[in-house]
């Protein structure tokens, strides 16, 4: 028994030797980085600066085993634990060591003279002069590659069916429940069910089912919601401990619905410190852009893009009329649309309320503009049929972050007027010259699959669009 006794204690000393080394080697061979944006020099845009994190264990139990052999077997539980410990903050340090160089990489392709076989590639795909519709299209193709690379997400098992790991697939708010089905049964490339492993956290509850299953009509009472969210954090906050590791940081929630920045009130942690992926992305409202996402609100009637803006008419075909719109009075922005031109000009094609005899994509095909003004909140499913449609879309809105803001330069593909500015509308729509309509058609058609929503998600699609956006926050937060 005492030879096995110092048998076991030799191997624990190897053991320990082995882990000390690693944290040796991952300290001192790590630079400091810095984030590379997706923004060129002249740009406004820029991402927070990160550094990747140290951690240094402690292993006093070990320390106490070692320095007496005839006491090992008292500490082999203690030592065994706390190994697992050291190995499970060298995986955490292993995953910030991993963001570090995909910081990097991206910063070296933004630096590069040379044209990479990647950015070629797409071009030549795109067949379209691509460039102009991305901040820094280098920037982007390497950070997609990377996050194709190296991103893992963990989603939650926690919670029960229908509030949890289901959500709307049609209708107005389908991206919300699309992308959780994707999340749950999709996406294999990136979802791990090791969560030592993974870079975030998918908390997977729909606040779209919140509403239709907790809340009670004509109440305008949230305190359901919130109460929901405040106990799902509880949850897996007290069952694991990765939420308490970070205070949140690298979990999110997706919700399309107009309550969902509501509803993540719940808990003050998620509203402060996770990444909110948000229709109503109202910087007015709370939205923070350095570490929320704004996600594409596409309205799926009857489950499916309608066939007629699944193929667009060609470039040159007529568009006779200057703009379109037709929708409720909903919001402070549409009355004031509506006053000025309604059934005012032949050209401002404007209705509350289309005529059951005319069709809605009929109108936005042959429109040179679509105009899309905020309803109740400030997300419209119009922006993205325009894009389908390659009908300039008008965004008339206050406080909104557009989807993919940070890859794509929406003025190379869309209008943006202020809404003090609504009186004067054809005005400025006339000004556009031709040549300028061109290549905004041009960046429609450059950004549309972008935009697509796929039954199975395709790369670069709208589903791993908002997962690269979630990788972009991910990659420049700055965790323990």
């Amino acid at each position: 028994m005492e030879i096995d006794s110092h048998i076991f204690a030799f191997s624990a000393l190897a053991s320990l030797l082995t882990v000390i080394s690693l944290v040796v080697v991952f300290m001192v061979s790590d630079p400091n980085y810095s984030v590379t944006g997706f923004a060129d020099s002249k740009s406004e845009f820029s991402l927070p600066t990160a550094e990747l994190q140290r951690i240094i264990p402690s292993t006093p139990d070990h320390i106490k085993a070692i320095s007496d052999g005839s006491t090992v077997h008292l500490h082999t539980n203690r030592s065994r634990n706390s190994t697992g410990a050291v190995i499970r903050k060298l995986k955490r340090l292993n995953r910030e060591e991993e963001l570090a160089r995909a910081r990097a990489s991206i910063r070296m392709a933004v630096l590069a003279r040379n044209v990479s076989a990647e950015t070629a590639r797409f071009e030549k795909e795109s067949d379209l002069p691509a460039a102009q519709v991305y901040r820094n299209l280098r920037a982007f193709l390497r950070s997609y590659t990377e996050m194709e690379r190296r991103f893992k997400v963990y989603v939650y098992m926690e919670g029960d069916i229908p509030i949890v790991h289901r959500g709307p697939c049609k209708d107005i708010y389908a991206i919300e429940g699309r992308f959780i089905s994707e999340m749950e049964h999709g996406f294999r490339r990136f979802r791990t069910s090791d969560p030592h492993r993974a870079h975030v956290f998918f908390m997977p509850f729909s606040a779209t089912w919140m509403v239709r299953y907790l809340y009670t009509p004509l109440s305008y009472n949230h305190r359901p919601l919130r109460q929901f969210v405040s106990d799902y954090v509880r949850v897996i906050s007290t069952k694991y401990p990765f939420w308490n590791r970070t205070q949140g940081a690298d979990h999110f929630m997706l919700a399309c619905h107009d309550w969902g920045p509501s509803a993540s009130r719940g808990s003050s942690l998620l509203y402060n410190n996770s990444i909110r992926v948000l229709c109503n992305a109202n910087t007015s409202e709370g939205f923070k852009p350095q570490k929320d996402v704004s996600l594409p609100e596409i309205a799926l009637y009857g489950g499916n893009i309608s066939p007629k803006l699944l193929h667009p008419p060609p470039p040159n075909a007529s568009r006779p009329h200057l703009s379109f719109f037709a929708g409720g009075l909903h919001g402070p922005i549409r009355p004031l649309l509506l006053q000025q031109w309604k059934g005012r000009d032949p050209d401002m094609q404007v209705y509350e309320y289309l005529p059951k005899d005319r069709d809605y994509y009929t109108y936005m095909l042959n429109s040179k503009y679509c105009l899309c003004p905020s309803g109740y909140e400030v997300a419209s499913p119009r922006i993205v049929e325009a894009i389908y449609a390659e009908c300039v879309p008008v965004i008339l809105s206050e406080h909104y972050v557009l989807p993919f803001s940070d890859v794509l330069q929406w003025e190379a593909f869309s209008i943006q007027v202020e809404t003090s500015e609504i009186f004067r509308l054809k005005e400025i729509l006339m000004a556009v010259p031709e040549e300028k309509h061109r290549r905004l058609q041009e960046g429609l058609r450059a950004v549309r699959k972008h935009f697509m929503l796929n039954q199975h998600a395709k790369r670069f699609d709208v589903l791993h669009m908002i997962l690269h956006s979630i990788w972009l926050r991910r990659i420049n937060r700055r965790l323990p």
